[in-house]
């Protein structure tokens, strides 16, 4: 959370948030990329491995460390105040 000095406000609104009034909401979000193993078929078993890690770092040179880490796993809280939160809990992707 913030310091007392630091003042808080609603990622949606701006509305200045109060904390200890209990008029807001903290959302954390945790997006983990598609944990499952591949599924690997005869084409795949059949390339050769060091050629396919190759071509995988050169596709990934132009990205940053961030840009690699977000593609996996990306954490991010939120602060909203209860008429935000109210919507966006109904309807968090409009």
């Amino acid at each position: 959370m913030t310091t007392n000095d630091t003042p808080l406000f609603c990622d949606r609104c701006s509305t200045e948030l109060f904390p200890g009034k209990g008029n807001f909401y903290v959302v954390q979000i945790e997006a983990i990329a598609d944990p499952s193993p591949p599924e690997l078929d005869e084409e795949d078993l059949a390339a050769d491995p060091q050629k396919e890690i190759e071509r995988l770092v050169n596709e990934m040179g132009d990205l940053s460390q961030r840009e690699l880490m977000d593609q996996v796993y990306r954490q991010l809280t939120i602060y909203l105040c209860l008429p935000c939160y109210t919507k966006w809990i109904e309807n968090p992707t409009g």
